[in-house]
C-alpha cells in the first residue's frame, strides 16, 4: 500500500478536492493507496513512512520523499500531466 500525504496550506478545501481526485486515479489504476491530508506546514512531522507528497500550495523544501504540485485537481489545467507524474511514484 502505497501512502500519500495531500497537503495544503489549510487542509481543508484544496486538498479534499486533490485527495479525492487521487483515490479515484489510484483505483481505476488498482493502486491500493491510503490518502491522508494535513496542512503544509505539518509536513515536517508526518512525512514518515509517506511515499508521496502532492500539495496545492507551492513547497519549496525537501522532505525526502517525492513532490508534486496538484493544484492542477483544483485549476482543472494540466490534469493529465500530474496524474501521470504521480502515478510514476506510485508504480515504483
Amino acid at each position: 500500500m502505497k501512502k500519500i500525504i495531500v497537503a495544503c496550506g489549510g487542509a481543508v478545501a484544496t486538498s479534499t478536492v486533490a485527495a479525492n481526485k487521487i483515490r479515484e486515479l489510484a483505483k481505476k489504476e488498482g493502486i491500493p493507496v491510503e490518502v491522508t491530508q494535513c496542512r503544509v506546514n505539518e509536513l515536517e512531522s508526518k512525512k514518515e513512512g509517506i511515499d508521496l507528497i502532492v500539495t496545492t500550495a507551492k513547497v519549496k523544501k525537501d522532505y525526502g520523499v517525492p513532490v508534486i504540485h496538484g493544484v492542477a485537481f483544483v485549476s482543472g489545467v494540466n490534469i493529465e500531466a500530474t496524474e501521470q507524474k504521480i502515478l510514476n511514484v506510485l508504480q515504483q
